[in-house]
């Protein structure tokens, strides 16, 4: 628990583009989903989830945006509000 915290501030502090790194490097891609006509990248690492946005949607180029969620269960409430904003 005291890991996932000290994970969950570092990684607040990070830039964008070295949050993306980050994932990219150290955690494991969970999924992609399109959200507003984007595609959005699902990382987890540990217990830290990161929703990463690309330049042209493209995982190789620069990070334009993250939405950063602790646990699984703040991961589900994200999608569900989604879900329910869309339909």
């Amino acid at each position: 628990m005291l890991k996932d915290m000290f994970l969950r501030l570092f990684f607040r502090r990070l830039s964008i583009g070295k949050q993306a790194d980050l994932m990219k490097r150290r955690g494991i891609i969970i999924g992609t989903r399109s959200q507003t006509g984007r595609m959005g990248y699902l990382y987890m690492l540990n217990n830290l989830f990161a929703e990463i946005f690309f330049e042209e949607d493209n995982p190789q180029l620069k990070p334009e945006a993250t939405v950063v969620m602790n646990g699984l269960q703040n991961l589900s409430r994200y999608l569900e509000n989604d879900l329910r904003t869309r339909y």
